[in-house]
């Protein structure tokens, strides 16, 4: 188990297998490692989309990517953030913007200071402090400047349709001198608890030292009888995808509308409008399929149906193989955090890569981390099915459904203080939680006393002040459309 790992083999499909062989190209072959891709055929379809957080701006930018060129390639758009709005209009919306809430106070976080003011009157929403939100309800971009970014945070993440996402991110690794061998299917050869080959449909075997499956939800080469999946309790069990018309003029983020039997979301592109809709199976499954063009707005095109099983891997990594996306954690629909999840295997993975096979220490710690992260994801998404206030019978199954306890002791703390208990292992920035408890009408009862030393009068004051500067940064920004044409 001490040799030296001198021969990767990654097997997988779509985006996530050639974002990942992206990635490992540019980061281990300097280092004389060979990499080897087994390619299954794809499942994505036309009508599938991949929608980003902020964060993977960054890993774009390590691998070399255009990011304008990517956009315009693949059809793509930018989103800065998400829209929460009720089928009915019986529930008021928020927004979750990828960007600060408002600028920090006497060296106070905003939203504390917001408590205290809304405590006294104050009636603006949380989200109307944000140069990201403000934007988005605009229908603008955000450039961020010097004094935008010195005020607060701006992000944004991206739409980009799956099949032409793929297909740059291969052609990246292509060029980066990768070896591709096509399989349309593959059985896995062990001994004694380790993978010792692939052997394709054809009679070919594949051998190498250290093994990475990104083959999605089927997890070929991870999967088995002492490395299952842990099942977690989400109210959707079906999903649907497709696709329909460009908008006219492209808003720069993504809406979730909740209805009595669950929920869509509708993802603005350039080479169309990407919706996913999410339900719960049983005897009222015919009615969601019949409600949907009314409730997306048009008739949806290249649909494909498939089933939802959220759950945890025992083990992303066992033996000499670890499982990267799907393989190794399985996520509800919501908020589209499967890249996300991606990309922090691959952090991981990168930072506890072994160079021999005596890597047990390593493979504790990768697992540990994981699965912190992978759980905290899912406590994130458990929180909006506790939350929201649509009514139904999907959504009555929805708030029933345990929580953590951690979850449990973050909402707890957050009701009674409004103070956010620290993770280790947070992918979302204290923003996004508050976005969310706040918007989904949870306010805490009370404030730090602190908060009390800056009189009532200056507080109010600096409280419009951020929202002027707020409405002229907004002003001055291009539209979604302008700027994805022009640049401006």
């Amino acid at each position: 188990m001490n040799q030296p790992i001198n021969h990767l083999v990654i097997a997988g499909r779509d985006a996530p297998l050639w974002l990942t062989a992206a990635t490992l190209v540019r980061a281990l072959s300097p280092s004389g490692l060979r990499i080897t891709i087994v390619e299954l055929p794809a499942k994505a379809g036309p009508g599938d989309l991949h929608a980003s957080l902020p964060a993977l701006e960054a890993l774009h930018q390590q691998l070399r990517l255009d990011e304008k060129g990517l956009l315009a390639l693949v059809g793509g758009a930018y989103t800065l953030g998400w829209n929460f709005a009720d089928a009915l209009g019986s529930v008021p919306p928020f927004l979750h913007p990828f960007g600060a809430l408002g600028s920090p106070i006497g060296g106070q976080d905003f939203f504390a200071y917001w408590l205290r003011a809304r405590r006294h009157g104050l009636s603006v929403p949380l989200e109307d402090f944000s140069l990201t939100a403000a934007a988005a309800r605009q229908g603008r971009l955000f450039i961020p400047d010097a004094e935008s970014e010195e005020y607060g945070r701006s992000d944004y993440g991206y739409h980009l349709p799956a099949l032409p996402y793929a297909a740059v991110l291969k052609e990246l690794a292509l060029r980066a001198g990768v070896t591709v061998v096509p399989a349309r299917s593959l059985s896995v050869l062990r001994e004694g608890g380790v993978i010792t080959g692939l052997m394709l449909e054809n009679g070919r075997r594949i051998e190498g030292d250290f093994y990475l499956d990104v083959t999605g939800s089927d997890a070929q080469l991870i999967a088995g009888p002492e490395n299952g999946l842990e099942p977690w309790d989400f109210p959707a069990d079906r999903v649907l995808t497709a696709r329909g018309p460009r908008m006219k003029a492209l808003p720069p983020y993504a809406e979730v509308r909740g209805f009595n039997q669950g929920w869509i979301a509708l993802r603005p592109a350039q080479s169309g409008t990407y919706l996913t809709a999410v339900w719960r199976s049983g005897p009222g499954e015919a009615d969601v399929l019949r409600r949907l063009p009314p409730l997306c707005g048009f008739a949806p095109e290249d649909a494909v149906g498939r089933g939802s099983a959220p759950g945890l891997r025992t083990k992303a990594w066992a033996g000499n193989c670890v499982a990267l996306g799907q393989a190794a954690v399985r996520l509800d629909p919501l908020h589209d955090l499967d890249l996300l999840a991606l990309q922090q295997g691959l952090v991981h993975l990168l930072a506890h890569f072994p160079r021999h096979g005596g890597f047990r220490a390593a493979q504790a710690e990768y697992n540990r981390l994981t699965r912190a992260h992978f759980t905290h994801l899912r406590d994130f998404q458990a929180m909006h099915y506790h939350l929201a206030r649509h009514v139904g019978p999907f959504w009555d199954i929805a708030r029933d459904l345990p929580l953590s306890a951690d979850l449990f002791h973050r909402l707890s703390l957050f009701r009674a203080r409004g103070e956010l208990a620290p993770w280790d292992e947070d992918d979302l920035a204290p923003d996004s939680w508050r976005a969310f408890l706040a918007g989904h009408g949870l306010v805490p009862d009370t404030y730090p006393p602190a908060l009390e030393l800056i009189p009532a009068e200056q507080l109010k004051a600096r409280l419009r002040a951020m929202l002027v500067f707020v409405k002229a940064q907004v002003l001055r920004q291009p539209t979604h459309d302008a700027y994805l044409h022009h640049g401006q």
